[in-house]
């Protein structure tokens, strides 16, 4: 495929990214009779959506018609977007996604309801908030479907796998750390699975039976190469190439030579964020932070497409805004000398702890939404100057049961297989709080008097400080088997344990203003014509809110498959 573009770099479509965002675009812009090329800079392709969850939050969906409403889900957005988003961004969003699953669905791509991942809206105290039906999950594929590009797929993380290599599907997983009935035969059975398929282990440690985001990007590969679409990694767009005001093409750094792809119609963006750009990352977030917190692929989203768009005088808009998601730095137990930040998505809600800042307070619900406990830091940091990081408190009850990013529960892993050097950085440990507080450079006396309080609330099982265990989200955040309230148990049995949180993210939100065909704006307030942005390299449709489960990837994927059909022509005039 490289010799073929340096020969004939000239497409209807170029499509810089490999995430799904870009590899929508591209299949969508082939369905309507454009040549297209998807151009990636990395070695593996996928992005960020190959390690993510693979879910979609596509409200009204065919599965859910009874329960909800195109004016329902507006309400919500409405509501959780604080009016800065326009309305027409927000309508064209909820009625073009459920095209999307159509059009996936059409592409062997098949999104379904799972019956055991419920997961609710974010903000469960907005209107037409859901308790659940509108994140939506993709199948697994056999991964041997892909043939020798199986090999080229970004790897999901090895935290989410069983014994760092053995795909689960979410529920399954969730499932195995609860001890929920049935979990045995789960282990037994894809043991099984694993070993015995010698032929593959013959190859490679990897499963063959790709989950999650590598499921969906494998699926979308399928369908590419089906169809022919090429995919070239190790090609990074260095600018835009323009005549007279219109982009045509890109120029690229191919393997260490600089060409010039020629795109007749348009290039679509879909290259990521910048949070892996330090020198961005201190211009526009508002708080101090590292490369290192952000749990996306490390050196890829360094904000190539935000560069490239303000040369051509795009205008930009939340520049300031990240998908915030506390992250714990766990060192690498397979790679030497390396340490990899896990984010902390659902760990805070489960009992047995809390969460303080460096001055022994708590600041949060700690079973808010991941999106919403970063703001809490950032917010708690302005009015302290004492968070970032910040920490999680927990007692042995909670070692014992649950996982903590990469952590497996003692009762799978205790302390003594633990390497020595994690109890003294990652991991501290005490017989008491005060021992504890010591440890971490907290102030003893108001460790205690927090955690005292806070077990005070567990036993009137009341939250009187924060509300936590209050509604529906929190409830699903916590462990269902510990009643009477999932997400409330006392700290109290030592030992405790603390871990250092810092303000990570699944991506920066920030970058060129689009309108609701993904066009990017000028300064002037204008298309500029042919260049389109999608993704975490555009604004974010939803402005500053983080609505559910599987927005970032369902607002890409959508926002992808309108650009393509508004260079195809296809697509409807009026969303409202």
């Amino acid at each position: 495929m490289l010799a073929g573009l340096l020969d004939n770099p000239t497409y209807d479509v170029v499509v810089v990214g490999s995430g799904a965002g870009g590899m929508v675009s591209a299949i969508r812009a082939h369905e309507l009779g454009q040549k297209s090329i998807v151009i990636e800079k990395s070695d593996r392709y996928g992005g960020t959506s190959a390690v993510s969850g693979s879910g979609l939050w596509i409200p009204n969906n065919m599965f859910i018609k009874d329960k909800d409403s195109d004016e329902a889900a507006f309400d919500y957005l409405k509501a959780t977007t604080k009016g800065e988003v326009a309305d027409e961004m927000l309508w064209r969003y909820i009625r073009s996604g459920q095209r999307l699953v159509q059009f996936l669905r059409g592409i062997g791509v098949e999104y379904y309801l799972n019956p055991n991942l419920k997961y609710p809206d974010y903000h469960p105290d907005m209107p037409g908030a859901l308790p659940e039906g509108r994140a939506l999950f993709v199948k697994p594929l056999d991964g041997a479907l892909l043939g020798a590009e199986f090999f080229n797929i970004r790897e999901t993380y090895p935290e989410f796998k069983l014994l760092d290599r053995i795909t689960l599907d979410l529920d399954e997983a969730g499932g195995m750390v609860m001890r929920a009935p049935g979990w045995k035969l789960t282990l037994i059975k894809h043991l099984l699975r694993y070993w015995l398929d010698v032929p593959w282990r013959l190859r490679t440690h990897r499963d063959r039976k790709l989950g999650h985001g590598n499921a969906l990007i494998g699926r979308l590969r399928k369908a590419m190469l089906d169809r022919d679409i090429p995919l070239v990694l190790k090609t990074r767009m260095l600018r835009l190439d323009t005549i007279d005001g219109r982009v045509k093409g890109v120029m690229a750094d191919c393997d260490g030579r600089q060409i010039r792809i020629e795109a007749r119609k348009g290039v679509i963006m879909a290259a990521g964020g910048y949070e892996q750009s330090p020198e961005l990352r201190a211009k526009y977030l508002p708080s101090k932070s590292q490369t290192t917190w952000s749990v996306t692929p490390r050196g890829n989203n360094t904000g190539d497409a935000l560069l490239a768009a303000l040369e051509v005088s795009a205008d930009t808009a939340f520049m300031d805004q990240a998908w915030w998601a506390p992250s714990i730095a766990v060192p690498s137990p397979w790679s030497p000398n390396m340490t990899r930040n896990h984010g902390i998505f659902f760990e805070r809600g489960l009992p047995h702890s809390l969460c303080v800042n460096q001055l022994g307070k708590r600041f949060v619900n700690e079973a808010c939404s991941y999106h919403r406990f970063g703001e809490a830091m950032i917010a708690d940091e302005k009015a302290t100057g004492a968070n970032m990081p910040c920490w999680i408190i927990f007692d042995s009850r909670f070692r014992k049961k649950y996982p903590l990013g990469g952590l497996m529960p003692s009762a799978v892993k205790p302390d003594w297989m633990l390497p020595p050097n994690w109890l003294a950085t990652f991991l501290h440990k005490a017989d008491t709080i005060t021992g504890l507080a010591a440890k971490i450079g907290v102030p003893a006396d108001a460790l205690g008097r927090t955690v005292s309080r806070f077990n005070e609330f567990v036993d009137a099982n009341d939250d009187k400080e924060f509300g936590r265990g209050g509604d529906f989200f929190n409830l699903y955040q916590g462990d269902p088997f510990h009643q009477p309230n999932p997400c409330l148990g006392s700290v109290a049995k030592p030992p405790f344990y603390a871990a250092r949180l810092d303000l990570g993210d699944l991506g920066s939100k920030g970058g060129p203003k689009t309108d609701d065909f993904a066009r990017v704006l000028g300064t002037n307030g204008k298309p500029i014509p042919g260049l389109y942005a999608v993704g975490n390299c555009a604004a974010p449709v939803m402005g500053d809110a983080y609505p559910g489960a599987g927005v970032t990837l369902g607002t890409t994927m959508t926002f992808g498959f309108l650009a393509a059909s508004d260079i195809g022509g296809a697509n409807d005039i009026n969303p409202i």
